[in-house]
């Protein structure tokens, strides 16, 4: 039983994320504000979520991978509800953006934890692996068909109960969870570094969110200086003998910086083309929020597919080729994408386009977390658990901000803004692809 309560937080997660998008002119109408002040709500949200990621790993070696999954649940469920209750745009970022927000930093790293020190090999862990992340992405993708459907027929309000529900599933799952038998010793916490780390993130994701206008480089450096005094700290208390935050020892090594790298770019090159040809298909095909979800279906059946494979393909391919394979899969699927999709092209124009790229990123997604996760010892678990999450939902916002800057800054009509938005993801993806040629080959495990 220790797969389902994980894979299912992390489905409701990752929905949570995307679902809000189809609903926001609805949810505006009814709390009588404005579209912006639903979308703060939405950048919220992604700004907790990524700001205390490191901060809400770390305390797994406190408070136990259980007990601090089982804390992330509570929280999540609790402002789901407050949000299904909302009346007003406080009481919406309060539930939202704060209480989820706060609660997916605690529960989202103990999955990954759990599941690299309860797997006995490479094969078992990438099957686990494979069945979490394809949760993950499965949420992402089908949050706006999943949150079209209920908004359309049941009202925005059901989202979130719908959450509170799975929730409550999650928890009876999870009390039948056994807490791993080395958890790392207690010390002091990092309370320095916990500040550090989340207000550097914090203006990191700010700035990139104002990708393409001034404030960028404003909000960015400010979040690089921070980040700078993190990593100076975390240096001075390891040298002083006390346990930081992160451990700097975990970016010395090669293999773990290129893989959090090609993490980085995979969930850039995910969440960046899925926004792009969302909007592609309701500006210039008029298509609906419904319509839009059913058309990446191809996507999502590629990334399930494909993580469902995950744990046979461990077995005769090391994690190094199946990341460089994902790559060149997915790198497939955005030029066919870009060659075969007109504004007046047929349906079926963009599956095999959006097929390939499913299926490669859900190759190389399992691949990735294996690799890095597999990278660190178990006392280290919540140290690179915290590092990978955050990256990962960097990646996300970026993704997002470089496309929307992109299609925000071409105004020649004949959808030209989209194709140049998707040649750009594509040669990130090359970008990644590098980084993955420049792996390492596989060394003994560190654990």
């Amino acid at each position: 039983m220790l797969v389902p309560p994980l894979a299912l937080a992390q489905f409701v997660a990752s929905y949570a994320a995307t679902t809000m998008t189809v609903a926001v002119s609805v949810i505006a109408t009814d709390l009588g504000t404005t579209v912006l002040g639903v979308q703060t709500a939405i950048t919220l949200f992604t700004l907790t979520m990524a700001s205390l990621m490191v901060p809400g790993s770390k305390l797994t070696d406190f408070l136990g991978r259980k007990r601090c999954f089982l804390l992330g649940l509570l929280v999540y469920g609790v402002g789901a509800l407050l949000a299904s209750a909302a009346q007003g745009t406080v009481t919406l970022i309060l539930g939202y953006s704060l209480l989820q927000g706060i609660g997916s930093a605690l529960m989202i790293p103990p999955i990954y934890i759990l599941v690299t020190v309860t797997s006995s090999d490479v094969a078992t862990r990438a099957r686990r692996f494979g069945v979490v992340s394809g949760a993950g992405a499965l949420g992402a993708a089908a949050g706006p068909l999943i949150g079209g459907l209920i908004t359309t027929w049941l009202g925005w309000r059901a989202s979130f109960l719908l959450q509170v529900v799975i929730v409550g599933l999650v928890v009876v799952l999870a009390l039948r969870l056994v807490e791993p038998p080395e958890v790392p010793a207690r010390t002091r916490f990092d309370v320095v570094g916990a500040v550090l780390s989340a207000a550097g993130l914090f203006f990191v994701v700010v700035g990139i969110l104002q990708m393409g206008t001034s404030l960028f480089w404003v909000f960015a450096g400010v979040g690089v200086a921070i980040l700078y005094a993190f990593f100076a700290h975390i240096r001075t208390r390891e040298r002083k003998g006390h346990e930081p935050l992160v451990s700097p020892a975990l970016f010395r090594d090669r293999t773990t910086r290129l893989g959090l790298a090609t993490q980085h770019v995979q969930w850039l090159v995910l969440q960046g083309s899925f926004f792009v040809i969302a909007v592609f298909l309701q500006q210039v095909r008029g298509y609906d929020a419904i319509h839009t979800g059913l058309m990446l279906t191809p996507a999502t059946v590629g990334i399930l597919a494909s993580s469902a494979a995950a744990g046979r393909m461990a077995r005769r391919h090391s994690q190094r080729r199946l990341i460089r394979g994902g790559f060149v899969v997915a790198i497939a699927g955005l030029v066919l994408v870009l060659l075969l999709v007109r504004a007046d092209s047929g349906v079926a124009s963009a599956v095999p386009g959006l097929f390939l790229l499913g299926a490669g990123v859900g190759i190389m997604l399992t691949a990735s977390v294996n690799l890095v996760q597999s990278r660190s010892p178990d006392a280290a678990q919540g140290d690179i658990s915290g590092v990978s999450r955050s990256v990962s939902n960097l990646g996300s916002s970026v993704g997002t901000a470089l496309a929307g800057s992109v299609l925000a800054g071409v105004t020649r009509p004949g959808g030209t803004s989209f194709a140049l938005a998707l040649a750009t993801l594509t040669l990130v993806a090359v970008v990644g692809l590098i980084a993955a040629l420049l792996i390492p080959k596989p060394l003994p495990q560190a654990r």
